[in-house]
């Protein structure tokens, strides 16, 4: 599966524009460590608490919506958007969202 944050694939043409596709994956941060992650807000640094738990949000959102083209038998994604969040003013999760155009290839 192509995807792409462009709304071409270069050397390719889209034949049908399928669907909006979108997905999303909501994360929680551990309580104890999240105290460390407000600790660095403090003082500044690398939250790798955070960071670890950005890239799993985004990595299940990802293949997520990867399902969600193939189920409409998509051969790309074009247009990917991620959004994030995080919900909560006392922190504790982070929220992936994304979205694309479900495509098919000539």
């Amino acid at each position: 599966m192509i995807i792409t944050t462009t709304g071409t694939i270069e050397g390719r043409q889209i034949a049908a524009y399928l669907d909006v596709v979108s997905a999303e994956s909501v994360q929680g941060i551990n309580v104890v460590r999240d105290v460390f992650t407000r600790f660095r807000d403090v003082f500044g640094g690398r939250s790798q608490t955070l960071e670890s738990a950005l890239k799993e949000a985004r990595s299940q959102a990802t293949e997520e919506i990867k399902a969600r083209a193939r189920s409409l038998q998509a051969d790309a994604i074009v247009g990917l958007d991620f959004e994030i969040s995080m919900p909560s003013a006392a922190g504790g999760m982070v929220v992936v969202f994304v979205t694309g155009t479900a495509v098919k290839l000539r």
